[in-house]
């Protein structure tokens, strides 16, 4: 039965991650939803906290690079 409901659910959370406009949420979302799952069948709340752990790694890295000096001449 978890299997059918894992093959159930798997194209849901794709659409999800896929339709997530925010930068760095996918690879966070996918990440954090491994660990979840080998952590204890947490995959949905690792999901989660990946997703807003890349979002925001992605805006400190943005901010990082629209504020670095330009150094040509």
């Amino acid at each position: 039965m978890q299997a059918k409901l894992k093959f159930a659910l798997a194209p849901v959370v794709l659409a999800f991650v896929a339709a997530s406009a925010h930068a760095g949420c996918g690879k966070g979302a996918v990440a954090g939803a491994v660990v979840g799952h080998m952590a204890g069948k947490h995959g949905v709340a690792g999901a989660a906290a990946g997703c807003a752990i890349g979002h925001h790694s992605a805006k400190k890295k943005q901010a990082a690079a629209t504020a670095a000096p330009s150094t040509s001449k």
